[in-house]
């Protein structure tokens, strides 16, 4: 008996998805902001900076929850559900860095509106990853609970637009760039944007998986 009051529990796992949720939307917003503005050389830099500083700030959290999961005995929900989660979220920052730094390496000339369009519902999907995320330590609400998928449908919606615009895009790419290295610039950017909302489906996924088997 006293082992066992001896041994770590819980742990402050749902505080950390929170912390890393926020991060995630921090990022995007700063991301939107970069493409809106990106003929201004000095603000896109700025907030390069600032998707840069989300993304690592996100990867301390990370490393916590892996380190609370080797610590920790009794954890609140499955340990491969948490580890799972919380490197699927890694992701999708991850991927948002990745864009940021793709567009500085090819030197994109300027943004396309399918770009502005691409990154509004990357932005969507971060908001409400971060989100549902929140509503993890509150599932013995049944509201909560509604809510919570809800979301993660509304994510998936989010991806499906996301697909749907992108095939656009891809089509009009091919039938009117001229430039064939600006193509290729604008294609892989096109894909890269489209995998942030495929990232965010995956994390909608989990929680909805989680979701169902602890309400």
């Amino acid at each position: 008996m006293l082992f066992g009051k001896l041994l770590p529990r819980e742990g402050n796992f749902f505080e950390l998805f929170n912390q890393h949720g926020a991060y995630i939307a921090e990022g995007a917003r700063a991301f939107t902001r970069l493409i809106e503005h990106y003929a201004d050389l000095s603000l896109r830099e700025q907030y390069a900076e600032e998707v840069n500083n989300a993304e690592r700030n996100a990867d301390r959290v990370t490393a916590e929850v892996n380190r609370l999961l080797h610590k920790t005995f009794i954890t609140p929900i499955d340990r491969e559900q948490i580890h799972g989660l919380i490197n699927a979220m890694d992701d999708v920052l991850d991927l948002l860095q990745d864009a940021t730094e793709t567009m500085q390496l090819y030197d994109v000339r300027a943004m396309t509106e399918e770009v502005l369009r691409l990154g509004d519902l990357s932005a969507k999907c971060c908001d409400r990853v971060a989100h549902v995320v929140t509503l993890l330590p509150k599932l013995s609400d049944h509201s909560v609970v509604e809510a919570a998928i809800k979301t993660c449908e509304e994510i998936d919606k989010l991806e499906s637009d996301a697909d749907r615009v992108m095939r656009s895009a891809m089509s009009k790419l091919f039938r009117e760039q001229p430039d064939v290295r600006e193509l290729i610039k604008l294609k892989a950017i096109y894909e890269m944007l489209e995998s942030i909302t495929d990232r965010c489906e995956d994390v909608a996924n989990l929680v909805e998986g989680i979701v169902l088997e602890n309400s």
